[in-house]
């Protein structure tokens, strides 16, 4: 049976520090999160890093392992989220969610989060000074910087199987886990809408870089739990979303997937000829009616082949279940039916999935303005619109005025995503690191996603292993945590169970 897919969703927001006769990214990436959490700041601890370790058991010829920046700011939020500068980008990382209506939830919280940054970093500026953040993966200057998914995946996988698999998957997904983009970058053909603003940036298959010559399946192998049992599948090849439905599919289609390729519930070889041409001319076609070379179907479109993964998923939830992948039925059968209901009108009529899939809200509001006002394609206005769609800051932000317009569908109380900027999940690991957090905060030394570290007022400091991400959950700690009042009391309690 297919390991509980616990999930997290990993997100570099734009950055762009305007006013400053010299602005650096760096600087205003660090500057929002020093706002943000301001004077107790609990440090990332970076002993179990290794970013550079490949699950093919080898790097390919010239590739290199991304670089693990321990000089920039890092910091542990009482969500259970990390909070950091990456590389030149601000990013939130959401804490370990059981399900993919959780990990929407605490991904919108993020959005929350970079907002009140925003407000918190006008009080360390100079006058005329702000820094402003956006929820995108492209600055139409050639650069592109990611949104990370991570699953929790049964290590007696062979990663081969994995990547037969998941390649068709994520080639096609993209219909629905596009955030939309004008024009096309890195030497793309020339377009003037497509679906992602990633494609372009693909240039491999497999492999394990992230920054450059980015591969579709992505081999990094630091699991962040029982390397014994598991691995965490890295998925670098997603936009980031606003809209929750997009999130919500994304998430929960993927995890599905997987839980069906741990259980060998694949039937058919569903495998791409030419998958890095074939990503990008999926992208590159708005009307959906473009092919790939699929080994058991000949060619067929995206729906098409997206309709066949549905047929196996159906299948696997009748046999099966959807415990394990989505949390339970109930959510898992919400999965099933949106992805359904998204084909069938992706087949039909795309632009009704207006306010459910960004490109399709996306391209709504840019064809709005082209037939308003006469623009070309090419109107330097248009990618303007575009980057405001992803403006993070509430009154600014496109996407968020069609929210208050009432003409995008949430998924979401707002209140319980105010909630999540502060309080972790209840279900996996994130809830014993975030209520340390929340309670000792003085004590906790250094934080990760698989150890806590905790001065106990005596000589040494205590590190408490979280290899296990299913545990550490309200259910299993909410007791103990009602029984003790001193970190010291804590390690005593967790050191005699």
């Amino acid at each position: 049976m297919a390991v509980p897919k616990i999930v997290g969703i990993e997100t570099e927001y734009g950055v762009a520090l305007r006013g400053a006769p010299e602005p650096n990214p760096v600087v205003a990436s660090s500057l929002l999160i020093n706002g943000y959490v301001e004077q107790r700041r609990v440090g990332w601890d970076f002993e179990d890093e290794s970013p550079g370790r490949d699950a093919r058991g080898f790097a390919r010829d010239g590739s290199q392992p991304p670089e693990v920046e321990t000089h920039l700011v890092n910091a542990v939020l009482t969500n259970g989220a990390r909070y950091y500068v990456d590389h030149a980008h601000p990013e939130y990382s959401t804490p370990e969610c059981s399900d993919p209506l959780e990990a929407t939830l605490f991904d919108k919280a993020g959005e929350r989060i970079l907002a009140r940054s925003m407000d918190a970093a006008r009080r360390l500026l100079p006058q005329g000074q702000e820094i402003v953040v956006y929820k995108n993966n492209s600055d139409g200057k050639g650069n592109s910087y990611g949104c990370h998914e991570n699953y929790l995946v049964d290590r007696n996988v062979p990663f081969a199987m994995l990547v037969r698999n998941l390649i068709p998957w994520f080639v096609t997904r993209q219909i629905f886990t596009g955030s939309g983009k004008i024009g096309s970058e890195n030497g793309a053909d020339p377009c003037e809408y497509q679906i992602t603003q990633r494609a372009d940036f693909f240039e491999e298959e497999v492999g394990l870089e992230t920054t450059l010559k980015r591969p579709i399946v992505n081999t990094r192998d630091e699991p962040h739990a029982d390397p014994q049992k598991y691995r965490r599948l890295h998925v670098i090849v997603g936009d980031a979303n606003m809209c929750e439905v997009a999130t919500f599919l994304k998430i929960g289609t993927t995890a599905i997937v997987l839980a069906m390729i741990e259980d060998g519930f694949i039937d058919k070889d569903l495998s791409i000829s030419t998958p890095v041409a074939a990503i990008r001319a999926v992208s590159h076609d708005p009307t959906l009616r473009a092919t790939v070379d699929v080994a058991a179907l000949g060619r067929c479109t995206s729906i098409e082949l997206q309709w066949e993964f549905l047929r196996l998923a159906r299948k696997y939830a009748d046999e099966t279940g959807l415990e394990a992948p989505c949390g339970n039925d109930e959510i898992g059968k919400m999965v099933l039916d949106r992805w359904e209901n998204v084909l069938t009108a992706l087949e039909t009529y795309p632009m009704t999935l207006d306010g459910q899939l960004d490109w399709v809200t996306k391209l709504n509001l840019v064809k709005a303005y082209v037939d308003r006002d006469g623009l070309k394609w090419s109107d330097p206005k248009l990618e303007l619109l575009s980057v405001q769609y992803h403006d993070v800051r509430p009154g600014r932000s496109l996407y968020e005025k069609l929210v208050r317009a009432g003409k995008v569908e949430r998924l979401l109380d707002e209140d319980a995503v105010i909630a999540a900027m502060a309080d972790p999940p209840d279900s996996t690991r994130a809830y014993f690191r975030g209520t340390c957090l929340a309670r000792w905060a003085d004590s906790v030394v250094a934080a990760n996603w698989d150890s806590l570290v905790l001065d106990v007022g005596t000589d040494p400091l205590r590190r408490i292993p979280m290899m296990e991400p299913t545990r550490g959950s309200k259910e299993h700690v909410a007791k103990l945590f009602a029984e003790v009042s001193t970190p010291r009391q804590l390690v005593e309690r967790l050191t005699a169970s």
